[in-house]
């Protein structure tokens, strides 16, 4: 059985910013510094930044992802969390009401809801920053104030002494959840052992993913220019898969009519994000991208221009010309490596 999302008016989204506005400017202060997720400054960047240096310090890290949050945050704890920090009347009538806001069903009878919080809400990230303050961030500064942990709405980390360590907090925590409702996802909560050229030893999980990003071992040259192995982020395999998908679907092979300055205003702002983000740490890695983006393009002329058809090496040896002489076209290729044409 499927149920339906009723979708907000524009009035009752503006009334969702402002009760936002709201519960942000009540609950802000008594967040904690390692929760990162929808606050204001604060980024997924900084979660990854402080995460490395810890990987560093720590042998071990306890990565889990809470099951279906937004869908699963029960309404009674909810409420509690909020009257204890919201004490503006209409403010608490409005999230109640649109807490429990019937689904529709396929067949068009609605049911009333007790649990979870009606996903695109503009007011569910900071509710469910509020409601994992006190399932997550306030028992953990509580019960094991020594170990260092990272959460992202509902992907976290905790980081390590020893694996005992380690195996023991991933019990306590998948308890503590439960007793909030709450369920840890079996299939991508996992012990790591964070291994380097200094850590010995072979266990079977050696890497985790984190907002994009993949901790990893992995070669890194030294201030003395000497290679070591090293502990640390770099553009996952999965975020790599998926900035290729989006290169597909915006068709630029078939993008015949367009000039090529046409295609690089359009593809340019999502190219540099994608800088911005994934090349903060180990750009090297996006190499791959890079590469995916000029075989597209080099795809796109031999579409465009018949003497180029069939022609694969000659049209990208004029993709590359024009990357030599116009190199700030695609923000790519100004980069300091760019890839073959062909």
């Amino acid at each position: 059985m499927q149920f339906e999302a009723t979708v907000p008016t524009v009035a009752d989204r503006v009334a969702q910013m402002v009760v936002k506005q709201v519960v942000e400017r009540t609950v802000e202060p008594v967040f904690m510094p390692d929760s990162y997720g929808y606050r204001p400054n604060k980024s997924a960047l900084d979660a990854i930044g402080v995460t490395r240096e810890r990987c560093w310090k720590y042998d071990w890290v306890l990565e889990f992802d809470i099951r279906g949050l937004f869908d699963n945050i029960d309404h009674t704890l909810l409420l509690r969390a909020v009257r204890k920090h919201v004490k503006c009347e209409w403010a608490l009538l409005y999230i109640e009401r649109w807490l429990t806001a019937p689904m529709e069903l396929e067949d068009g009878t609605r049911v009333g809801r007790t649990r979870g919080t009606p996903q695109g809400g503009v007011v569910s990230p900071v509710l469910a920053n509020l409601f994992l303050h006190y399932a997550f961030d306030a028992w953990m500064t509580r019960e094991h104030p020594d170990l260092p942990w990272c959460r992202y709405a509902d992907d976290g980390l905790v980081h390590c002494r020893t694996e005992a360590e380690a195996v023991a907090l991933k019990a306590a925590l998948a308890a503590r959840l439960a007793e909030c409702h709450l369920e840890m996802h079996p299939d991508k909560t996992k012990i790591v052992y964070c291994k380097d050229g200094r850590r010995r030893g072979s266990y079977p999980s050696t890497q985790f993913e984190f907002l994009g990003y993949c901790f990893r071992p992995r070669g890194a040259m030294n201030r003395k220019h000497k290679m070591f192995t090293g502990f640390g982020p770099q553009v996952s395999a999965s975020s790599l898969k998926a900035m290729r998908r989006k290169i597909r679907e915006l068709h630029i092979r078939r993008s015949t009519h367009k000039r090529l300055a046409d295609i690089a205003r359009e593809i340019n702002p999502i190219l540099q994000g994608w800088l911005n983000y994934y090349g903060r740490y180990s750009p090297c890695a996006m190499h791959a991208v890079w590469k995916y983006v000029n075989a597209t393009l080099v795809a796109w002329a031999m579409r465009k221009y018949k003497r180029y058809a069939g022609r694969k090496i000659q049209a990208g040896q004029m993709i590359g010309s024009i990357a030599n002489k116009r190199r700030r076209l695609f923000v790519h290729w100004h980069q300091s490596s760019v890839g073959a044409f062909a």
